[in-house]
Formats: C-alpha cells, sequence, structure tokens
C-alpha cells in the first residue's frame, strides 16, 4: 500500500523557500491506459493509478502572491494565470506525485525561472479568466518559442457546483487532488523532488459547459471523448521546499 498520508504533512526538517496562493482551480481528469503513461515517465518512476486506471489532467489556475520568503509580492511579477498538463507517479511504491508534461503560464518571467531552477517544463502563454456570476471562463493560447514549442490552447467554461469540503483518503477525488510532492528530472535523466505543503482543497464538483483543448494533445496523448471529471477550489496558500535530487535506491 502507497502513503499517500504522509506527503500532505508539513515538513519537520525544513524551511519554505517560496510562498504562493493558488486560486479558482479546475481539476480535469481522463483515464487512460497505464501502460500509455508509464512508456512517457522517466527510469525511475511508476505510473500510479487508482482502481488500475490511471489518469491525464488538466489543471487551470490562477497565482497569487508568488515570492520567496524573504521577499513581499512584485506588483508584475507575483499574480499571473497557469494550466497544466499531468500525471502521477510513485517511487519503488511511495512519494506518490505530480509528473508534468506541460506548464504554461502568463509570465514569462516565472516561465524562466521555473525552467532553470525547478526544471519544469514551462512555456509563455496568452491567459485570461472571466466571471460571470458563478460561472468561469479560462483561456489559453500558448506563444510560439523554444524551437519546436507546438501551437497549443484550452479554453474552457464551468460552474463549480455543491458545498465544498475536503475529499477523503481513499476516495478517487484524494487521489486526484491531494498531491504535496512534485517529479522534474534534468537534460541528463536525474530525478529531483519537490515538496508543497498546504491545508487540504475546499472540493466541490464542478459542471463543464464549454471545453476546446489541444495542450493534452500537444502532451502526446489522446483522451476518450467523454466529459472529464471535474472539481473546483475556490483556492489555498502554499508553502513551497526546496528541490532536492533523488537519491538512488
Amino acid at each position: 500500500m502507497i502513503d499517500r498520508i504522509a506527503p500532505t504533512l508539513r515538513p519537520l526538517d525544513e524551511r519554505p523557500v517560496m510562498r504562493q496562493l493558488w486560486r479558482d482551480l479546475l481539476f480535469l481528469h481522463w483515464p487512460i491506459a497505464p501502460a500509455e503513461i508509464q512508456s512517457r515517465l522517466p527510469p525511475g518512476l511508476t505510473v500510479d493509478t487508482f482502481d488500475g486506471i490511471a489518469y491525464i489532467g488538466l489543471v487551470p489556475f490562477s497565482m497569487l502572491g508568488v515570492r520567496p520568503v524573504w521577499s513581499p509580492p512584485v506588483p508584475g511579477l507575483s499574480a499571473f494565470h497557469e494550466v497544466n498538463v499531468r500525471t502521477y507517479a510513485h517511487r519503488n511504491g511511495r512519494d506518490p506525485g505530480v509528473w508534468f508534461f506541460s506548464l504554461d503560464a502568463a509570465n514569462p518571467i516565472a516561465v524562466a525561472i521555473a525552467r532553470l531552477r525547478w526544471q519544469l517544463p514551462y512555456f509563455n502563454a496568452e491567459i485570461q479568466l472571466q466571471r460571470t456570476g458563478t460561472q468561469i471562463e479560462y483561456t489559453a493560447q500558448r506563444r510560439p518559442g523554444w524551437g519546436g514549442t507546438p501551437a497549443a490552447h484550452t479554453a474552457v467554461i464551468y460552474n463549480p457546483e455543491g458545498t465544498p469540503s475536503a475529499s477523503s483518503p481513499g476516495t478517487l477525488e484524494h487521489f486526484l487532488a491531494e498531491r504535496y510532492l512534485l517529479y522534474t528530472a534534468n537534460p541528463n535523466g536525474r530525478l529531483g523532488i519537490g515538496q508543497v505543503h498546504h491545508t487540504p482543497y475546499p472540493l466541490q464538483p464542478a459542471s463543464v459547459i464549454r471545453l476546446e483543448d489541444t495542450l493534452v494533445a500537444a502532451a502526446g496523448f489522446t483522451v476518450p471523448d467523454i466529459t472529464p471529471i471535474a472539481h473546483y477550489a475556490s483556492g489555498v496558500d502554499v508553502d513551497i521546499y526546496r528541490l532536492r535530487p533523488v537519491t538512488t535506491d
């Protein structure tokens, strides 16, 4: 059994290096064959599954107050929208975390820093979020760059529904949303692992009114022609810890 509770606990032997506020998170997930994802993971990682099923996620959200712990937020740099394509992986049955296939952000400086320091596949994008009552419309268009970067976009209109609540361990909602570890790989294939900490997501169902997306396809996946599993969280305040090299077992 994989321990999915330990990663949710605040590290006792480290101090955070950054703080961020994550707001208006939409979690969209499609089931996909585990073998398809495993073939795209770096050596050392195993695709994480729920009842034998793997998932590809598309997660648009907003970031506020992005800053090192020693600095106040900087106007124009510390707030931007982001959308990522991700899946879930573990190492030999432990440390269940997120593997990102792409991250698009509307902040070129943040993109450059994340690529350099966190070894994450970030891309520049133009992103807008609009509200009409409870309805949220989110659009993202990846900007050309980095040689063979494929053009890609996403556009989703949705409504949060129901009453927010923390997901229970052992449920699909907890498996998909409550992820506190992330994996990276440098150009030589060396794995890194990072940790975040926040209170549990106040999850609620979401009703997707319209969705057009090519970001998942640009990451190399074809999802089934079904309505994705959709959850919404109004937000959490996040501590970010340093990226560490993964030790060889």
